[in-house]
């Protein structure tokens, strides 16, 4: 199974048995033994590419499982006290990856160096199992509940502008006046409707603007620029409010928390390294993070 899988991940049998360590007929024979056990042939075979029959994209994804298992099984009778190793691959967005992740991963690796990371800066919603994802940061207030997750944090955002903006803008004194401002929004967050808490209260503005994007990092640069104003996550904005290159605007309405998890497929068995990175996480991300501090 593991190189039935592995021919498949890399496109060729020869690319496989390099990465195995094994010799081309040696590959060939084991997609054989696996297509007799079967019962099925899984693969189409010709001198430029493989292809999967039917039943070869049936088989696949339940090798992937069983692949899984055998790993789980492996951890779970391993001694308690291993350290860490092998391969995390991490989903993250590419604003919360390249303004906390990254960093926090460069202290993890320090502290186990056993243990290698790839981070895949994905914004969208990933198929753990599809994607052989072993982690995934997410930010919502509906999660799956079909998923495995552990709650990290909570994410809030605040309301921005550039110092640029308001010189030639007035600030708005109520949410209700975001209308009348050029708003960037989030293609998938907000789009035409901010949502707050203000005086213990729930309260929707729609709001429209001329820049859109699917990623918050791109947003900030637009607003620093002085496009407009926008909704920002504070984990990112907050050290350009701190350093006088972003106004917080509207402190007294907090667009509604989020809360941050690490998803993860359901395993009986977890594995140690997963398990570590786990820990590692919910330390390094408390109720309260760092980020907001002075906020």
């Amino acid at each position: 199974m593991r190189v039935f899988v592995t021919v498949v991940d890399l496109g060729s049998q020869s690319a496989a048995a390099d990465h195995l360590d094994l010799s081309r007929p040696v590959v060939s024979r084991y997609l054989a033994e696996l297509e007799d056990w079967v019962g099925a042939r899984l693969m189409h075979r010709t001198t430029r590419k493989l292809s999967l029959t039917a039943a070869g994209n049936e088989t696949l994804p339940r090798c992937r499982q069983m692949l899984e298992l055998s790993a789980d099984l492996q951890a779970a009778v391993s001694a308690p006290d291993e350290a860490p190793r092998g391969l995390l691959r991490i989903s993250v967005s590419t604003s919360f990856g390249l303004s906390q992740l990254a960093n926090a991963m460069a202290e993890y690796v320090k502290r186990y160096p056993g243990v290698s990371v790839d981070l895949q800066m994905i914004d969208r919603t990933v198929n753990l199992v599809d994607e052989r994802i072993d982690l995934a940061i997410r930010t919502s207030n509906d999660l799956d509940p079909n998923l495995i997750a552990r709650r990290l944090t909570v994410c809030r955002s605040v309301i921005c502008a550039s110092p640029a903006y308001l010189r030639e803008h007035p600030a708005p004194q109520k949410v209700e006046e975001l209308s009348r401002h050029n708003c960037l929004t989030h293609s998938y967050f907000g789009k035409s409707l901010w949502h707050f808490e203000q005086d213990g209260e729930p309260v929707s503005v729609p709001v429209q603007g001329n820049i859109s994007a699917n990623e918050a990092g791109t947003l900030m640069q637009a607003v620093i620029a002085g496009a407009g104003i926008s909704m920002l996550p504070t984990y990112q904005a907050g050290v350009y409010i701190k350093r006088g290159e972003l106004v917080r605007l509207l402190s007294g309405a907090e667009p509604m928390p989020m809360n941050m998890y690490a998803v993860y497929a359901s395993r009986k068995h977890m594995p140690t390294t997963l398990r570590s990175m786990l820990d590692f996480l919910v330390e390094r991300f408390p109720e309260v993070p760092l980020w907001d501090e002075g906020l």
